[in-house]
């Protein structure tokens, strides 16, 4: 994990949790991440919850502001499980191409 201009970035393995866990079993792990994350009184990600639980990475405060905006979809300012979910999905090139060809490979049966 690392920081570029206030983006932080990060080995993409989520398309291995996939193969090991299958879709069920990484949703639940995205969804534990979500919990570890969330500040417990709001049951959300706030961007001091997220900088106070993954400082020791070295993410600061303004990296923190820079990832809750970006998955930020309904503007409370906090990430919501769903917004966290998807914004790991977004953060995840390789788990988009994963999905994708998952998704072919099943409309391919119905045909």
């Amino acid at each position: 994990m690392g920081s570029r201009n206030g983006v932080v970035l990060f080995r993409d393995f989520f398309p291995a949790m996939v193969e090991k866990l299958g879709v069920k079993g990484f949703m639940e792990e995205l969804r534990y991440g979500f919990r570890l994350l969330m500040d417990k009184e709001k049951g959300v990600i706030t961007a001091e919850s997220l900088r106070t639980k993954m400082g020791f990475l070295g993410l600061d405060e303004e990296e923190a502001m820079g990832m809750v905006r970006e998955g930020d979809l309904d503007g409370d300012g906090a990430l919501s499980e769903a917004e966290f979910c998807m914004l790991m999905f977004k953060l995840s090139p390789g788990l988009m191409q994963l999905s994708t060809h998952l998704f072919q490979q099943k409309f391919r049966k119905f045909k």
